[in-house]
């Protein structure tokens, strides 16, 4: 049987991917941030900033970015039609 999605939820949805982003993020700071006080030059040390900044500015690009998307779907819902796919029920095995 195919379904349509009618719509997405701008705010849940964008919710949700920014706490990811915010959280996966983190796989790349950890390290940078362990490995930049040996590479970086004498007297330049901005990796503390960067290491506090970037979870946020993630946090804020991924909830923007996905909310945005999610309006422009639900907007262009009507004139193309939603996402398609396929379910097929069981009898819970």
């Amino acid at each position: 049987m195919k379904q349509r999605i009618a719509r997405l939820s701008p705010r849940q949805n964008g919710k949700v991917f920014a706490v990811l982003m915010a959280f996966s993020s983190l796989v790349f700071l950890v390290p940078f941030g362990l490995f930049c006080p040996f590479a970086a030059p004498s007297g330049q040390r901005g990796e503390a900033a960067m290491f506090l900044f970037m979870p946020f500015a993630c946090l804020i690009v991924g909830y923007l970015s996905v909310a945005v998307g999610c309006a422009v779907y639900n907007f262009m819902f009507r004139y193309v039609g939603g996402i398609e796919f396929e379910v097929m029920v069981t009898d819970g095995h």
